[in-house]
Protein backbone atom coordinates (compact mmCIF):
# COMPACT_ATOMS: atom_id res chain seq x y z
CA UNK A 1 0.00 0.00 0.00
CA UNK A 2 2.66 2.13 0.64
CA UNK A 3 4.52 1.79 -2.67
CA UNK A 4 1.00 2.93 -4.33
CA UNK A 5 0.67 5.99 -2.77
CA UNK A 6 4.07 7.24 -3.29
CA UNK A 7 3.24 6.70 -7.12
CA UNK A 8 0.30 8.77 -6.60
CA UNK A 9 1.98 11.45 -4.69
CA UNK A 10 4.60 11.58 -8.30
CA UNK A 11 2.32 11.79 -10.46
CA UNK A 12 0.48 14.85 -8.67
CA UNK A 13 3.77 16.71 -8.28
CA UNK A 14 4.38 15.88 -11.99
CA UNK A 15 0.90 17.44 -12.98
CA UNK A 16 1.33 20.19 -10.86
CA UNK A 17 4.65 21.07 -12.10
CA UNK A 18 3.41 20.97 -16.03
CA UNK A 19 0.54 23.40 -15.19
CA UNK A 20 3.00 25.74 -13.50
CA UNK A 21 4.98 25.76 -16.46
CA UNK A 22 1.65 26.33 -18.70
CA UNK A 23 0.60 29.31 -16.90
CA UNK A 24 4.52 30.74 -16.95
CA UNK A 25 4.11 30.60 -20.47
CA UNK A 26 0.53 32.05 -21.07
CA UNK A 27 1.89 34.53 -19.12
CA UNK A 28 4.48 35.36 -20.90
CA UNK A 29 2.61 35.20 -24.38
CA UNK A 30 0.19 37.93 -22.80
CA UNK A 31 3.11 39.99 -21.36
CA UNK A 32 4.54 40.08 -25.18
CA UNK A 33 1.24 41.43 -26.90
CA UNK A 34 0.06 40.05 -30.29
CA UNK A 35 2.05 38.99 -33.29
CA UNK A 36 3.85 41.88 -35.26
CA UNK A 37 3.74 42.36 -39.14
CA UNK A 38 7.12 41.42 -40.58
CA UNK A 39 8.71 44.84 -42.30
CA UNK A 40 8.63 44.93 -46.39
CA UNK A 41 11.38 43.04 -47.80
CA UNK A 42 14.36 45.77 -49.92
CA UNK A 43 14.72 44.60 -53.02
CA UNK A 44 16.59 46.12 -56.15
CA UNK A 45 13.70 47.27 -59.20
CA UNK A 46 13.73 48.35 -62.48
CA UNK A 47 11.10 50.25 -64.39
CA UNK A 48 9.98 48.94 -67.87
CA UNK A 49 11.74 50.91 -70.98
CA UNK A 50 10.88 50.74 -74.64
CA UNK A 51 14.36 51.45 -76.57
CA UNK A 52 15.09 51.49 -79.67
CA UNK A 53 17.58 48.42 -80.25
CA UNK A 54 19.87 47.66 -83.81
CA UNK A 55 18.79 44.19 -84.62
CA UNK A 56 22.48 42.77 -85.47
CA UNK A 57 23.56 38.91 -86.41
CA UNK A 58 26.93 37.61 -85.12
CA UNK A 59 28.54 35.68 -88.01
CA UNK A 60 31.63 33.44 -88.70
CA UNK A 61 34.16 34.63 -91.10
CA UNK A 62 37.83 35.04 -92.15
CA UNK A 63 40.37 37.62 -93.04
CA UNK A 64 41.58 38.43 -96.64
CA UNK A 65 43.90 41.18 -97.87
CA UNK A 66 42.72 44.26 -99.45
CA UNK A 67 45.19 43.36 -102.51
CA UNK A 68 47.35 40.71 -103.24
CA UNK A 69 50.50 40.98 -105.60
CA UNK A 70 52.30 37.37 -107.05
CA UNK A 71 55.74 38.97 -108.24
CA UNK A 72 56.84 37.09 -111.13
CA UNK A 73 59.51 38.06 -113.96
CA UNK A 74 58.24 39.42 -117.15
CA UNK A 75 61.90 38.35 -118.61
CA UNK A 76 64.65 35.86 -118.35
CA UNK A 77 67.42 36.30 -116.57
CA UNK A 78 70.16 35.92 -113.50
CA UNK A 79 68.95 37.34 -110.20
CA UNK A 80 71.72 40.13 -109.09
CA UNK A 81 70.43 41.79 -106.35
CA UNK A 82 67.12 41.43 -103.80
CA UNK A 83 66.28 45.16 -102.81
CA UNK A 84 64.06 44.34 -100.21
CA UNK A 85 63.31 43.51 -96.40
CA UNK A 86 61.84 40.21 -95.96
CA UNK A 87 58.77 40.94 -94.27
CA UNK A 88 58.87 44.64 -94.21
CA UNK A 89 56.42 47.48 -95.61
CA UNK A 90 56.83 48.30 -99.68
CA UNK A 91 55.38 51.08 -101.63
CA UNK A 92 54.45 51.07 -105.16
CA UNK A 93 57.00 51.15 -107.66
CA UNK A 94 59.44 50.03 -105.17
CA UNK A 95 62.40 48.02 -106.77
CA UNK A 96 62.26 44.14 -105.37
CA UNK A 97 64.50 42.47 -107.69
CA UNK A 98 67.26 43.29 -110.54
CA UNK A 99 67.65 41.08 -112.98
CA UNK A 100 70.88 41.15 -115.37
CA UNK A 101 70.48 44.02 -117.53
CA UNK A 102 73.50 43.34 -120.11
CA UNK A 103 71.73 40.95 -122.70
CA UNK A 104 68.74 44.12 -123.14
CA UNK A 105 71.15 46.48 -123.18
CA UNK A 106 72.72 44.33 -126.01
CA UNK A 107 69.45 44.10 -128.02
CA UNK A 108 68.17 47.83 -127.54
CA UNK A 109 71.60 48.70 -128.95
CA UNK A 110 70.48 46.73 -131.89
CA UNK A 111 67.67 48.00 -132.27
CA UNK A 112 68.80 51.03 -132.53
CA UNK A 113 71.13 49.98 -135.09
CA UNK A 114 68.41 49.01 -136.62
CA UNK A 115 66.43 51.85 -136.93
CA UNK A 116 69.30 54.31 -138.24
CA UNK A 117 69.88 51.98 -141.10
CA UNK A 118 66.23 51.94 -141.89
CA UNK A 119 66.29 55.84 -141.70
CA UNK A 120 68.67 56.16 -143.86
CA UNK A 121 67.74 53.36 -146.31
CA UNK A 122 63.92 55.82 -146.13
CA UNK A 123 66.17 58.61 -147.15
CA UNK A 124 67.67 57.57 -150.40
CA UNK A 125 64.59 55.34 -151.61
CA UNK A 126 62.70 59.10 -150.72
CA UNK A 127 64.91 60.80 -152.84
CA UNK A 128 65.11 58.36 -156.01
CA UNK A 129 61.07 58.34 -155.48
CA UNK A 130 60.95 62.14 -156.23
CA UNK A 131 63.33 61.96 -158.71
CA UNK A 132 61.34 59.86 -160.67
CA UNK A 133 58.29 62.12 -159.95
CA UNK A 134 60.03 64.47 -161.86
CA UNK A 135 61.12 62.80 -164.41
CA UNK A 136 57.76 60.81 -165.24
CA UNK A 137 56.19 64.19 -165.99
CA UNK A 138 58.51 64.23 -169.24
CA UNK A 139 58.74 60.71 -170.11
CA UNK A 140 62.37 60.24 -168.94
CA UNK A 141 61.29 57.50 -167.10
CA UNK A 142 58.75 54.39 -167.16
CA UNK A 143 55.82 54.53 -165.35
CA UNK A 144 56.87 50.68 -163.89
CA UNK A 145 60.02 52.45 -162.58
CA UNK A 146 57.94 55.09 -160.84
CA UNK A 147 56.08 52.77 -159.16
CA UNK A 148 58.99 50.63 -158.02
CA UNK A 149 60.72 53.64 -156.39
CA UNK A 150 57.60 54.39 -154.50
CA UNK A 151 57.20 51.07 -153.61
CA UNK A 152 60.55 51.27 -152.14
CA UNK A 153 59.73 54.29 -150.12
CA UNK A 154 57.15 53.07 -148.43
CA UNK A 155 59.45 49.55 -147.92
CA UNK A 156 61.44 50.93 -146.45
CA UNK A 157 59.34 53.82 -143.76
CA UNK A 158 57.36 50.44 -143.13
CA UNK A 159 61.30 49.25 -142.04
CA UNK A 160 61.66 51.83 -139.82
CA UNK A 161 58.63 52.00 -137.88
CA UNK A 162 59.46 48.01 -136.82
CA UNK A 163 63.24 49.60 -135.79
CA UNK A 164 61.41 51.95 -133.45
CA UNK A 165 58.65 49.29 -132.31
CA UNK A 166 61.85 47.03 -131.76
CA UNK A 167 63.52 49.80 -129.89
CA UNK A 168 60.25 50.14 -127.34
CA UNK A 169 60.13 46.37 -127.21
CA UNK A 170 63.93 46.56 -126.16
CA UNK A 171 63.27 49.64 -123.73
CA UNK A 172 60.15 47.62 -121.98
CA UNK A 173 62.40 44.76 -121.72
CA UNK A 174 65.07 46.37 -119.93
CA UNK A 175 63.15 48.04 -117.76
CA UNK A 176 61.58 44.60 -116.97
CA UNK A 177 64.97 43.79 -115.29
CA UNK A 178 63.93 45.84 -112.47
CA UNK A 179 61.13 44.19 -110.82
CA UNK A 180 59.01 46.55 -108.80
CA UNK A 181 55.87 46.33 -106.67
CA UNK A 182 52.63 47.12 -108.12
CA UNK A 183 51.05 47.72 -105.07
CA UNK A 184 51.34 49.07 -101.56
CA UNK A 185 51.75 46.72 -98.73
CA UNK A 186 53.69 44.18 -96.83
CA UNK A 187 56.20 41.93 -98.74
CA UNK A 188 56.48 38.26 -97.36
CA UNK A 189 59.82 35.76 -97.75
CA UNK A 190 61.50 35.89 -100.90
CA UNK A 191 61.08 32.56 -102.61
CA UNK A 192 64.76 33.33 -105.04
CA UNK A 193 67.93 34.52 -103.91
CA UNK A 194 70.95 36.39 -106.03
CA UNK A 195 72.22 34.11 -108.84
CA UNK A 196 68.92 32.65 -109.34
CA UNK A 197 67.51 31.65 -112.88
CA UNK A 198 63.89 33.36 -113.24
CA UNK A 199 62.05 33.18 -116.45
CA UNK A 200 59.10 35.11 -117.87
CA UNK A 201 56.10 34.55 -116.29
CA UNK A 202 57.43 31.45 -114.38
CA UNK A 203 54.58 29.32 -111.87
CA UNK A 204 56.25 30.33 -108.73
CA UNK A 205 55.75 33.79 -107.32
CA UNK A 206 59.42 35.23 -106.39
CA UNK A 207 57.75 37.26 -103.58
CA UNK A 208 54.01 38.09 -102.58
CA UNK A 209 52.71 41.57 -101.61
CA UNK A 210 49.38 41.79 -99.63
CA UNK A 211 48.16 45.06 -98.93
CA UNK A 212 46.24 44.69 -95.19
CA UNK A 213 45.09 48.16 -94.94
CA UNK A 214 42.05 48.48 -95.21
CA UNK A 215 41.20 44.50 -94.79
CA UNK A 216 37.95 42.64 -95.80
CA UNK A 217 36.12 40.20 -93.71
CA UNK A 218 34.40 37.05 -95.84
CA UNK A 219 31.24 36.10 -93.82
CA UNK A 220 29.06 33.36 -94.35
CA UNK A 221 25.00 33.85 -93.30
CA UNK A 222 22.71 31.22 -92.88
CA UNK A 223 19.78 30.89 -95.07
CA UNK A 224 17.38 30.50 -91.94
CA UNK A 225 19.00 33.83 -90.22
CA UNK A 226 18.39 35.37 -93.34
CA UNK A 227 15.14 34.12 -94.22
CA UNK A 228 13.84 35.42 -90.18
CA UNK A 229 15.20 38.62 -90.78
CA UNK A 230 12.54 39.27 -94.39
CA UNK A 231 10.29 37.70 -92.47
CA UNK A 232 10.12 40.11 -89.44
CA UNK A 233 11.14 43.14 -92.19
CA UNK A 234 7.80 42.58 -93.99
CA UNK A 235 5.71 42.01 -90.38
CA UNK A 236 7.07 45.42 -89.69
CA UNK A 237 8.66 44.17 -86.44
CA UNK A 238 11.61 45.49 -87.51
CA UNK A 239 12.66 48.30 -90.08
CA UNK A 240 15.79 48.39 -92.54
CA UNK A 241 18.59 49.88 -91.85
CA UNK A 242 18.98 53.19 -93.84
CA UNK A 243 22.63 53.17 -94.49
CA UNK A 244 24.18 51.98 -97.93
CA UNK A 245 26.68 50.36 -95.94
CA UNK A 246 25.44 48.92 -92.39
CA UNK A 247 28.21 49.15 -89.80
CA UNK A 248 29.78 46.12 -88.76
CA UNK A 249 31.68 45.23 -85.78
CA UNK A 250 34.70 42.47 -85.00
CA UNK A 251 34.78 40.42 -82.20
CA UNK A 252 38.50 38.87 -81.89
CA UNK A 253 38.38 36.17 -79.69
CA UNK A 254 35.59 34.20 -77.89
CA UNK A 255 35.50 36.33 -74.87
CA UNK A 256 33.72 39.12 -77.68
CA UNK A 257 36.43 41.38 -77.25
CA UNK A 258 35.70 44.04 -80.15
CA UNK A 259 38.00 45.42 -82.58
CA UNK A 260 38.19 49.00 -82.54
CA UNK A 261 38.20 50.27 -85.54
CA UNK A 262 34.25 49.68 -87.44
CA UNK A 263 33.96 48.87 -90.68
CA UNK A 264 31.25 48.49 -93.39
CA UNK A 265 29.45 45.95 -95.11
CA UNK A 266 29.84 46.11 -98.80
CA UNK A 267 27.80 43.55 -99.78
CA UNK A 268 26.07 40.20 -99.62
CA UNK A 269 25.70 37.66 -102.41
CA UNK A 270 23.45 36.44 -104.36
CA UNK A 271 24.51 32.96 -104.80
CA UNK A 272 23.81 29.84 -102.16
CA UNK A 273 26.83 27.97 -100.94
CA UNK A 274 25.19 24.56 -101.77
CA UNK A 275 27.27 22.52 -99.39
CA UNK A 276 26.86 24.71 -96.16
CA UNK A 277 23.32 26.34 -97.13
CA UNK A 278 25.02 30.36 -96.44
CA UNK A 279 25.30 33.25 -98.20
CA UNK A 280 29.04 35.18 -98.42
CA UNK A 281 28.96 38.42 -97.29
CA UNK A 282 32.04 40.95 -97.42
CA UNK A 283 33.10 43.53 -95.41
CA UNK A 284 35.62 46.45 -95.43
CA UNK A 285 37.65 47.44 -92.08
CA UNK A 286 40.18 49.82 -91.60
CA UNK A 287 43.19 47.79 -90.29
CA UNK A 288 46.03 50.66 -89.71
CA UNK A 289 48.20 49.21 -87.11
CA UNK A 290 48.10 45.79 -89.00
CA UNK A 291 46.57 43.70 -86.20
CA UNK A 292 43.89 41.54 -88.49
CA UNK A 293 46.40 39.33 -90.38
CA UNK A 294 44.79 37.46 -93.91
CA UNK A 295 43.70 34.28 -92.79
CA UNK A 296 42.46 34.77 -89.05
CA UNK A 297 39.00 33.58 -87.55
CA UNK A 298 37.05 36.18 -86.61
CA UNK A 299 32.98 37.06 -85.94
CA UNK A 300 31.52 39.77 -86.96
CA UNK A 301 28.15 41.44 -85.61
CA UNK A 302 26.33 43.47 -88.68
CA UNK A 303 23.74 45.51 -88.04
CA UNK A 304 20.43 45.18 -90.03
CA UNK A 305 17.77 46.57 -89.08
CA UNK A 306 16.22 48.89 -85.90
CA UNK A 307 13.41 47.22 -83.84
CA UNK A 308 11.43 49.52 -82.68
CA UNK A 309 10.49 50.20 -78.69
CA UNK A 310 12.16 46.89 -77.71
CA UNK A 311 11.90 46.25 -74.49
CA UNK A 312 15.18 44.68 -72.58
CA UNK A 313 14.98 43.33 -69.09
CA UNK A 314 18.52 42.23 -67.06
CA UNK A 315 19.11 38.58 -67.71
CA UNK A 316 19.28 37.93 -63.78
CA UNK A 317 15.63 39.19 -63.34
CA UNK A 318 14.33 36.70 -65.35
CA UNK A 319 13.21 32.91 -63.95
CA UNK A 320 11.64 29.60 -65.15
CA UNK A 321 8.96 27.52 -63.77
CA UNK A 322 8.56 24.63 -63.30
CA UNK A 323 7.31 24.06 -66.96
CA UNK A 324 10.24 26.16 -68.24
CA UNK A 325 8.15 29.32 -68.63
CA UNK A 326 9.81 32.27 -68.59
CA UNK A 327 8.59 34.60 -65.60
CA UNK A 328 9.77 37.99 -63.60
CA UNK A 329 8.53 39.16 -60.53
CA UNK A 330 6.50 42.52 -60.69
CA UNK A 331 5.67 44.93 -58.09
CA UNK A 332 2.15 46.00 -57.88
CA UNK A 333 0.68 49.11 -57.05
CA UNK A 334 0.63 47.91 -53.25
CA UNK A 335 3.94 46.79 -53.63
CA UNK A 336 3.85 43.41 -53.32
CA UNK A 337 5.24 41.13 -55.63
CA UNK A 338 3.49 38.21 -57.98
CA UNK A 339 5.32 35.98 -60.78
CA UNK A 340 3.90 37.24 -64.12
CA UNK A 341 5.30 35.36 -67.55
CA UNK A 342 6.53 36.83 -70.22
CA UNK A 343 7.89 35.98 -73.57
CA UNK A 344 11.26 36.22 -74.51
CA UNK A 345 13.43 36.12 -78.25
CA UNK A 346 16.89 36.09 -77.23
CA UNK A 347 19.92 37.62 -75.55
CA UNK A 348 20.62 40.87 -76.29
CA UNK A 349 24.07 41.78 -74.02
CA UNK A 350 23.44 41.08 -70.15
CA UNK A 351 19.73 41.19 -71.37
CA UNK A 352 16.20 39.12 -72.84
CA UNK A 353 14.82 40.78 -75.38
CA UNK A 354 10.80 40.52 -74.41
CA UNK A 355 8.35 40.23 -77.09
CA UNK A 356 5.23 39.53 -74.78
CA UNK A 357 4.11 40.10 -71.27
CA UNK A 358 5.57 43.59 -70.22
CA UNK A 359 4.65 46.77 -70.92
CA UNK A 360 6.67 50.25 -70.46
CA UNK A 361 6.62 51.29 -66.50
CA UNK A 362 5.73 47.73 -65.47
CA UNK A 363 8.34 47.61 -62.65
CA UNK A 364 9.94 44.15 -62.08
CA UNK A 365 12.55 42.91 -59.23
CA UNK A 366 16.08 42.31 -60.23
CA UNK A 367 18.11 42.09 -56.97
CA UNK A 368 16.81 40.08 -54.02
CA UNK A 369 14.80 37.73 -55.69
CA UNK A 370 15.75 34.74 -53.20
CA UNK A 371 13.79 36.95 -50.42
CA UNK A 372 10.79 37.06 -51.67
CA UNK A 373 7.67 34.93 -52.47
CA UNK A 374 4.33 35.33 -53.82
CA UNK A 375 2.95 37.98 -52.16
CA UNK A 376 5.58 39.43 -49.96
CA UNK A 377 5.90 43.24 -49.61
CA UNK A 378 8.74 45.35 -50.64
CA UNK A 379 10.46 48.26 -49.86
CA UNK A 380 11.83 49.21 -53.63
CA UNK A 381 15.19 50.88 -54.88
CA UNK A 382 16.89 51.26 -57.90
CA UNK A 383 18.58 48.50 -59.31
CA UNK A 384 22.11 49.09 -59.96
CA UNK A 385 22.34 46.24 -63.39
CA UNK A 386 21.71 48.29 -65.91
CA UNK A 387 21.14 46.47 -69.72
CA UNK A 388 24.11 46.89 -72.08
CA UNK A 389 22.83 45.81 -75.53
CA UNK A 390 26.33 46.98 -77.26
CA UNK A 391 27.72 43.70 -75.54
CA UNK A 392 25.23 41.14 -76.97
CA UNK A 393 26.44 38.66 -79.41
CA UNK A 394 23.49 38.77 -81.58
CA UNK A 395 22.04 35.53 -82.89
CA UNK A 396 19.12 36.43 -85.15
Amino acid sequence: MSGLRMLRRAAVAALLVVGAAACEQQGQGTAQGPKQERPPVEVGVTTVEARRLPVTVELPGRTSAYRVAEIRPQVDGIIRERLFREGGEVTAGQPLYRIDPKPYEAKLASARAELQKAQANVAATSAKAKRYRELLTSNAVSRQNYDDAVAAEKQAEADAAAARAAIEAAEINLNYTTVVSPIVGRIGKSAVSEGALVTANQATAMAVVQQLDPIYVDLSQSLSQLAQLRRDLAAGRVEGHGAEHPPVTVLLDTAGTAYPEKGELLFSDVTVETDTSTVQLRAMVPNPRAELLPGMFVRARVEQGVRENAILVPQQAVFRSADGEARVWLVGADDTVSPHAIETDKAVGNGWLVTGGLEPGDRIVVEGLQKIRPGTKVSAVPSKVQVVAELAPGTR
